[in-house]
């Protein structure tokens, strides 16, 4: 991969990472609020929904910038190309190394977003400095392996649905698809995918917002899908699987449209 490619991924995953975790935020912290274990009202109900943004706006672009960076290297050097019955596999690795990656960066700028999701009254900074008084660094790491274990079956879907879909529309229509098409499959693989992840991500969740010393902040994602399912059923392991679809869908419309667009201007 070139480096002018590579710098062009970095800086359109980025773009793209912030635009979309910006304007989605607020149907993010009602899905966050609906997975709380002490559910959407004790969790502040429709109050303080941009409770968290700072986290997310200080986090969103080296994210999404690791990831697609990962994604798009990763790509070049293994075999894909809408010919090669390859290509599938392809994108599922690229995907999942470029998500272990990201959540590097993701997963402290997720913990404290959370938390301030489900407590609007304290501030980012406190939650932060809490957390790193109370648990220290490893703290922000919690819920590290069941966000990895979220994130890449998630675009073991997405991705090759996504790739997949603009293959299909660039041969029906006889040339590449433009940035807004793209968006359109996004959208599409986006919600899916989401749907389809739901348990994972409740999983996360709770270990994310378990008090210290709990079970679930062990983050073991079998032990926290056992206890949701024996306590809520199949009900609590999909909690908040609409906003969550609402939100991927259009995420996936504005994320990957705009990384398409941005990067066709920069290359």
């Amino acid at each position: 991969m070139e480096p002018r490619e590579s710098w062009a991924a970095l800086a359109a995953g980025g773009v793209a990472g912030v635009f979309v975790d910006l304007i989605l935020f607020p149907l993010d912290t009602v899905k966050t609020r609906l997975q709380s274990p002490q559910g959407f009202r004790k969790a502040g109900g429709f109050r303080g929904i941009y409770a968290g943004v700072p986290s997310t706006a200080i986090g969103s672009f080296p994210n999404a910038a690791a990831f697609f960076i990962t994604y798009e290297n990763v790509k070049s050097l293994l075999p894909h190309g809408s010919s090669s019955y390859l290509s599938p596999a392809t994108h599922m690795v690229a995907a999942s190394l470029g998500e272990v990656v990201a959540c590097l960066i993701r997963v402290p700028s997720e913990v404290v977003k959370q938390r301030a999701q489900v407590s609007p009254s304290s501030s980012t900074l406190r939650i932060l400095s809490h957390t790193l008084y109370h648990e220290g660094i490893q703290g922000l790491y919690r819920g590290y392996k069941s966000t990895v274990l979220r994130e890449i079956p998630f675009s073991l879907v997405q991705f090759p649905l996504w790739e997949s879909l603009k293959d299909l529309w660039s041969w029906k229509q006889g040339h590449v698809v433009d940035s807004w098409q793209s968006a359109v499959c996004g959208a599409f693989a986006g919600g899916f995918a989401a749907a389809v992840t739901t348990p994972l991500d409740v999983a996360k969740t709770r270990i994310m917002l378990a008090k210290s010393g709990s079970s679930n902040a062990r983050g073991n994602v079998l032990a926290a899908l056992g206890g949701i399912w024996r306590t809520q059923g199949l009900s609590g392991l999909f909690a908040g699987v609409v906003p969550r679809m609402a939100a991927i869908s259009l995420g996936g419309f504005i994320f990957l449209g705009t990384y398409e667009k941005t990067r066709q201007l920069l290359l």
